[in-house]
């Protein structure tokens, strides 16, 4: 058990860390009390070995950002914000990402009996609206590749937190779970959750795309992806854990579709 914790109290890397037996993610944790992105702090660790398995985590972010350099909102000590560094995985970025959505899902799943879902790529959802998104970015360090993968929950904010445009699609913890969670608690359940599934990811990819299957709002949905700039609407038949959503096209025939270069359109 984590030592008792109020919400409203600063994120501590000795309190997450308490107890934790993860094998990998979260041996090493940190915390800043204000970053421009965490996945950028992630990556300055990245030159080191031993700092495999690394999260980071921010009270504030003041350039967080989401796919495609969408920006991330968050005020202060409102979210859990975190990045976890990955020295020399085997696993493609697709199955890693899909391997911390199902990670997150999970995690709020069983932690705050909410009933979260997965939109792919990188959005959780509880009530169709976005709780949580997540940025895995691959680069280059000393001869190894590292893949950061940066999470956001929106935790204790109200409805009055988000910006006007903004409150017909996110929520937080607080909101749907009618009750102020413990970031603390969410943080060491989160890192636990993301260690199996990572390790899952190199073992059994089928396992992390069978259970993404199963929080995967899309699936057997008709939808309209934007790829490169040109629309395609068919159903969704399947996830590819490297080359993304595959859709019966309406036009004929099946085509895959990867997260680098595809978005969901939002009035589908």
């Amino acid at each position: 058990m984590s030592p008792a914790t109020s919400p409203q109290e600063p994120l501590d890397p000795d309190r997450i860390a308490a107890g934790l037996s993860t094998r990998r993610i979260g041996r090493k944790g940190v915390v800043f009390a204000e970053t421009a992105s965490t996945n950028d702090l992630a990556t300055r660790y990245a030159t080191d070995p031993a700092n495999d398995g690394l999260a980071v985590f921010a009270e504030h972010q003041t350039a967080g950002r989401g796919r495609a350099g969408a920006a991330w909102h968050s005020d202060p000590g409102k979210s859990l914000l975190c990045s976890v560094l990955l020295l020399g995985s085997p696993c493609p970025g697709e199955l890693l990402s899909l391997a911390a959505a199902v990670a997150v899902a999970e995690t709020l799943n069983d932690d705050l009996r909410v009933r979260a879902r997965i939109k792919w790529p990188n959005d959780i959802l509880i009530n169709g609206k976005k709780v949580a998104g997540i940025l895995l970015e691959t680069r280059g360090a000393a001869r190894r590749v590292a893949h950061i993968i940066g999470i956001g929950v929106n935790c204790l904010q109200s409805a009055e937190d988000f910006p006007p445009e903004l409150r017909v699609s996110a929520t937080s913890l607080a909101i749907e779970a009618g009750a102020i969670c413990d970031r603390t608690a969410v943080a060491r359940r989160l890192l636990t959750s993301l260690d199996r599934w990572v390790e899952t990811a190199a073992a059994s990819p089928a396992a992390v795309t069978d259970a993404w299957r199963q929080y995967a709002t899309q699936l057997h949905q008709r939808i309209t992806v934007i790829y490169d700039g040109r629309r395609f609407s068919g159903h969704c038949i399947d996830v590819d854990p490297e080359k993304g959503l595959v859709l019966r096209l309406d036009t004929g025939g099946i085509r895959m579709f990867d997260a680098a270069h595809t978005s969901i359109d939002k009035k589908s």
